[in-house]
């Protein structure tokens, strides 16, 4: 997957469309992420076990392919490139500026 926890995302489609958010979760099985304050939904809770009850928001899940990832270094929408060097370790990379993509965690 080219998006991962902690990366900057721009989303493209959808009702939160040119918003931009950190990525909480992701999910490679399903090409799924979810966006910290994107795509929220509200949900009603019964009260249980001592909690209470009311009505919650919480952020669901979007497909990958309608974000795009946000480089640090450039503050633009990029695409994403890998880069092997000489020890065999791959590092994701800018496609505009060619700068190595490290996501915080």
């Amino acid at each position: 997957m080219k998006i991962l926890k902690g990366d900057q995302v721009k989303v493209l489609l959808g009702k939160d469309k040119g918003r931009t958010g950190e990525v909480l979760k992701s999910f490679p099985k399903t090409k799924k992420i979810i966006v910290k304050g994107l795509n929220m939904f509200k949900k009603h809770v019964k009260p249980s076990n001592g909690q209470k009850g009311g009505i919650i928001e919480k952020e669901r899940s979007l497909l990958i392919s309608k974000t795009i990832l946000i480089c640090p270094s450039c503050q633009k929408a990029v695409r994403v490139g890998y880069n092997v060097d000489k020890n065999g370790v791959k590092t994701r990379i800018c496609k505009k500026c060619q700068a190595p993509l490290i996501a915080k965690k």
